[in-house]
């Protein structure tokens, strides 16, 4: 998947997925948004949960402190009435250069 080695691969994923939470919204290729989702569904879960232990799973995936912080505040109440769902990927013009497939990944 990705074709990279297993350990660039779940970088590449946690960091996209650090700058989706943060931003809201960013453009990538379509098969990286398509692989990011879950990683991104699984940490609005943990902060749905808000329990310590949940706190701590975000922790280790997420770079940003703050960020876990600001996602535990803000996510109950934003999610409170959905049980998934919480991303939306955007197909966009291929890129220029390699042609690939590039899509918006957005927070809903």
């Amino acid at each position: 998947m990705l074709g990279r080695p297993a350990d660039q691969r779940k970088a590449l994923l946690r960091s996209l997925t650090t700058e989706l939470i943060r931003n809201g919204r960013i453009k990538t290729t379509k098969v990286r948004a398509q692989a990011m989702r879950p990683e991104v569904e699984k940490m609005i879960t943990l902060a749905k949960d808000g329990s310590l232990a949940a706190r701590r799973q975000a922790m280790g995936y997420i770079f940003d402190k703050q960020l876990v912080h600001a996602l535990f505040e803000q996510a109950p109440e934003r999610y409170a009435d959905r049980q998934g769902g919480y991303t939306r990927i955007i197909r966009t013009v291929p890129r220029r250069g390699d042609n690939a497939e590039m899509a918006y990944i957005e927070l809903t």
